[in-house]
């Protein structure tokens, strides 16, 4: 007997929902079915009680929820964030202010004088944005190797194992937060920067427009226009100076923005980690965008948005049995995800809660709503691991071979 479906919805208004409960069944579409076919599906999976079943590509195979610990690390490893820092410009761009002019007692020589003054003031402008260029990369050199360490540390420990919120690993969890908002101040500053020097090189570039029409001024002297050549080359240079020092600090300026873009999602998956006491690796979204990268050539074979979601004939990816409290899931759940990416960069999954369709009403309606909520943590725990949202759809479902609420994940 086939299944009655109906289309998934987007959990990206659920995200915002952030630690709520309960969601509106706006958001929850329902999956009844008959019993005969889901016990076809289900017994397909055979699940222990705390246990997830994880699909490996081949025979069903039964996943301790407790992941096995990965080999012990050598004396002294340290593994590195999931994304190096960048590395920072090194130019310094001090220049000798030009010498002011000598009047030559014409109209022309006395607008050499002021076009002379003024270079020199936008020179001496030019050097307060060096220096406070290089004492910006010398802290925001700081507080990368700071954070760095911290990081690395705290992959190392969880490399070896550690205790589910050991809480030396949460202060430096909590120290790497603060090192990742002090580099975010360094990009504001770096910004207001950029801004300033870009305003004097507007004014330089309306400096060396002003040189050159000067050229056409009558009344000049032969030493006037000899002033005014060495002007024109001293005014060049300062634009090569101030357009070298942005362009250098722009790219300064981006490669720091993706880089604590990246870092904020390793610190969710980070947390995450340091809560269970177990590594997972890098966010699930920069693994995809790895393996996009790798794979290009690989066709999607997910199937369109607008095509319902069935289990029918199909086997889950992950299956987690809610049968106790504080089921340890996470990592089984990271590893099968993970995997799935891997062999199909495109992956998006859909997320079923399933309830046992015996039992009273009341019953009934309690069941459904635990087993929603325990689905909306498995779904916090995918955006934690920085599966993106849209990747995810999530329903709701009854089955008569369950005998314990579940969620289950299905790869499209």
């Amino acid at each position: 007997m086939a299944f009655k479906t109906v289309n998934a919805v987007f959990l990206g208004a659920a995200l915002a929902l952030g630690g709520c409960s309960y969601i509106n069944d706006t958001f929850w579409p329902s999956l009844s079915g008959d019993d005969e076919t889901e016990s076809a599906d289900a017994s397909d999976i055979p699940v222990a009680p705390g246990q997830a079943a994880v699909d490996q590509g081949g025979s069903p195979t039964e996943v301790p929820v407790y992941a096995p610990p990965p080999p012990a690390a050598p004396p002294g490893y340290a593994p590195p964030p999931a994304a190096a820092p960048p590395m920072l410009g090194s130019t310094d761009f001090s220049m000798a202010q030009a010498p002011p002019g000598q009047p030559t007692g014409t109209f022309v020589g006395g607008k050499i004088v002021q076009l002379r003054n003024d270079l020199g003031n936008l020179q001496g402008a030019l050097n307060v944005h060096n220096n406070e260029l290089q004492n910006i990369r010398g802290q925001t050199a700081q507080h990368t190797q700071t954070y760095y360490g911290l990081i690395a540390a705290i992959q190392a420990r969880l490399q070896v194992g550690t205790t589910p919120g050991n809480p030396v690993l949460t202060q430096q969890w909590n120290e790497s937060q603060v090192q990742i908002e002090l580099l975010g101040n360094d990009i504001a500053h770096m910004n207001s920067l950029s801004n300033r020097a870009t305003s004097d090189a507007a004014m330089i570039g309306f400096l060396l427009e002003s040189t050159r029409a000067a050229f056409n001024l009558s009344g000049a002297i032969e030493e006037d226009h000899r002033q005014l050549t060495i002007l024109e080359d001293d005014v060049n240079r300062t634009i090569v100076v101030i357009e070298r020092l942005l362009s250098e600090l722009n790219g300064d300026i981006k490669r720091q923005t993706e880089y604590v873009a990246r870092e904020h999602n390793n610190l969710t998956v980070l947390s995450l980690a340091v809560k269970h006491g177990e590594f997972f690796g890098t966010p699930l979204s920069t693994r995809i965008a790895q393996v996009t990268s790798m794979e290009e050539s690989i066709t999607s074979t997910a199937l369109e948005e607008d095509v319902p979601f069935s289990p029918t004939n199909r086997r889950p990816l992950v299956v987690i049995r809610f049968d106790r409290k504080d089921v340890n899931y996470q990592q089984a759940l990271y590893t099968a995800v993970n995997r799935a990416i891997s062999r199909q960069p495109d992956a998006a999954f859909d997320l079923v809660a399933v309830t046992p369709s015996g039992g009273s009403p009341t019953q009934l309606s309690i069941n459904s709503n635990s087993a929603r909520r325990s689905a909306e943590e498995v779904l916090r725990a995918l955006s934690d691991m920085g599966l993106p949202a849209e990747r995810v759809k999530l329903s709701a479902m009854s089955s008569g071979e369950a005998q314990t609420n579940e969620v289950r994940i299905y790869l499209r």
